[in-house]
């Protein structure tokens, strides 16, 4: 597998070139900037009294990440490479261990001529879409409901639940556990008794079906010595070579091949494989080509892959970083990425960890998020710093939250929490679904969800078209409010967001809030109660639990019905 690389093209000569392993900008007076990863998106805009620091090199802290910077001064920064960053006193800092840093002060007018100069320049849009089902209908993950107990019976019953209760079919993501172990891509057989009549049925249902995904292999299975070792002791097949894990430098194993280092993540230690090493390619290869054949599997929902379990395998030798991958000059943010190309070969698949792609047809998802009102006041911020990471197909990860313990009976969960979840969701690039709403909500509630995927489902035409566009454009799908107004000091908005250039969408994150204040730009818009404001205003409106307060700007923009 070849090694990602992205060029770094000559500027023109009315750009102010700055071309370094380290670089210094010093902000113009009242200059706010935007960038770096999506995990950041509370913290930005960045200003003259930002106190940040990040390092890129070694972290891309659970989302997607990119060593870009635009302001709505326009101007842009850029490095082929991750860099580490140090934003304090009103001067942005960075330094990178091999690729070159430019600064390109004339790249626009404002926040959005910035970006788009250096998405057409640095990282452009391959043109490609990405899976549209992903914008025309809900996700469904059975990750919630099922946890760590994934099985052919109750997978059923879910999807069966949602038809039932008429919610579309979309992408259908079977989650960890179905595997018979790390690294045993094969379905456990005391779960699923007929595992492709299971993936046949949901297709029949109208699914698209992704299965669950890890670069992490327990190292007492057979998978682990047939890629370590060359071949399975037990299997006549092996591969010429012996590796394809991260290994140790510092003891031998049998033969004096270098054993794995084992990897520490969320469940539990393992061998981290090493896609610079043609083993674990050919291996990862025929396990994920097998289980398209055999089962008739969708995709995958690629997790893990950050780059901080590669940085944790980068030892040091003196004074350099010596890294213990059979190609020693990939970088972690390298090896990471390496992972990622799975998920640009299997289009539909989902990819949460990510350096560097920019402007690729992947489906993004934000980093597993609390069931608590805070985390919930996150994914707008994060979700518009995806856009400007040039990842413009973003999941705001599972509505109510991902944290599986919230959904337990006796555990403090919050309708209202599930519902204003489900509402930011609604109008965004996508929607998933996982804690089963006719399990955790009461009948009330039942119905007021049950309108807002309907509601969702109205605009589905609209976002299937932007998300074409997108792909084109390498343009975000959701923007802030700076970038489609610039110049009109609504760069701080964190709570608003924009759906193209005209449909305005203010979520109620605020918990028991039955009002809020809507800040409208200039034009005259259309709320989703039938009232008409003149911009630019801010209007107080009502939000009772089953309202969603959007604007659609001009008479001209309409919906489905």
């Amino acid at each position: 597998m070849k090694k990602i690389v992205v060029v770094i093209l000559a500027a023109c000569a009315c750009a102010v070139a700055c071309r370094a392993d380290s670089l210094s900008v010093k902000m113009l007076p009242g200059e706010k900037w935007w960038g770096l990863c999506n995990s950041f998106g509370r913290e930005m805009p960045f200003a003259e009294k930002s106190d940040f620091k990040c390092d890129l090199r070694i972290e891309n802290y659970g989302h997607q990440s990119l060593s870009f910077l635009c302001s709505d001064k326009g101007r842009a920064i850029w490095c082929a490479e991750p860099v580490g960053v140090t934003i304090v006193g009103g001067e942005i800092s960075l330094v990178s261990d091999k690729g070159e840093i430019t600064l390109k002060e004339d790249a626009g007018r404002n926040l959005a001529e910035a970006y788009r100069y250096g998405s057409k320049t640095w990282f452009p849009p391959t043109g490609e879409e990405p899976e549209l089902l992903y914008f025309s209908a809900p996700q469904y993950n059975t990750w919630i409901e099922l946890t760590y107990h994934q099985n052919e019976k109750d997978i059923l019953a879910y999807a069966k639940a949602m038809l039932d209760h008429g919610l579309p079919p979309g992408i259908f993501m079977i989650d960890d556990t179905w595997q018979l172990g790390y690294g045993e891509w094969y379905f456990d057989m005391r779960r699923f008794s007929d595992p492709k009549g299971m993936m046949d049925k949901l297709h029949a249902m109208g699914f698209k079906v992704l299965l669950w995904m890890c670069p992490f292999v327990s190292m007492d299975t057979p998978a682990y010595r047939r890629i370590a070792w060359g071949r399975n002791p037990d299997d006549v097949k092996g591969y010429p070579a012996r590796g394809g894990f991260l290994c140790s430098s510092v003891k031998k194993g049998y033969g004096g091949v270098p054993p794995a280092a084992p990897v520490n993540w969320w469940n539990g230690t393992s061998a981290l494989l090493d896609f610079t090493h043609p083993n674990a390619v050919a291996w990862f290869d025929e396990q994920l080509e097998r289980l398209v054949r055999d089962y008739g599997a969708d995709g995958f929902k690629f997790d893990g892959g950050g780059v901080h379990f590669y940085a944790g395998c980068v030892g040091l030798e003196g004074s350099s970083p010596k890294t213990f991958a059979h190609d020693p000059s990939a970088s972690p943010a390298a090896q990471s990425a390496l992972y990622g190309k799975f998920a640009l070969k299997y289009k539909g698949s989902e990819y949460r960890n990510a350096f560097g792609y920019a402007g690729k047809p992947v489906i993004m998802r934000l980093h597993d998020k609390a069931h608590k009102w805070d985390a919930l006041r996150r994914l707008v911020p994060d979700m518009l710093a995806a856009g400007f990471v040039g990842c413009p197909f973003i999941c705001p990860d599972m509505i109510g939250g991902g944290e599986w313990t919230a959904f337990l009976p006796g555990a403090p969960f919050e309708p209202e929490l599930f519902i204003r979840s489900a509402q930011v969701h609604a109008l965004c690039p996508m929607m998933q679904i996982s804690a089963s709403p006719w399990r955790v909500l009461p009948p009330e509630h039942q119905a007021v969800f049950k309108e807002i995927v309907a509601l969702r489902q109205r605009f589905a035409p609209r976002f299937v078209e932007l998300a074409k566009e997108s792909a084109k454009t390498g343009e975000p799908m959701m923007r802030n409010l700076e970038y489609c107004f610039p110049g009109m000091g609504y760069a701080g908005i964190l709570d608003e967001f924009m759906m193209g250039d005209d449909l305005l969408v203010a979520p109620v994150m605020e918990k028991g809030a039955t009002s809020r204040k809507v800040v409208l730009p200039p034009g005259k818009w259309l709320a989703d109660d039938g009232k008409t404001y003149v911009g630019p205003t801010t209007v107080e409106v009502s939000s009772p639990i089953e309202r969603l307060p959007y604007f659609l700007q001009n008479r001209t923009a309409q919906v489905s019905e």
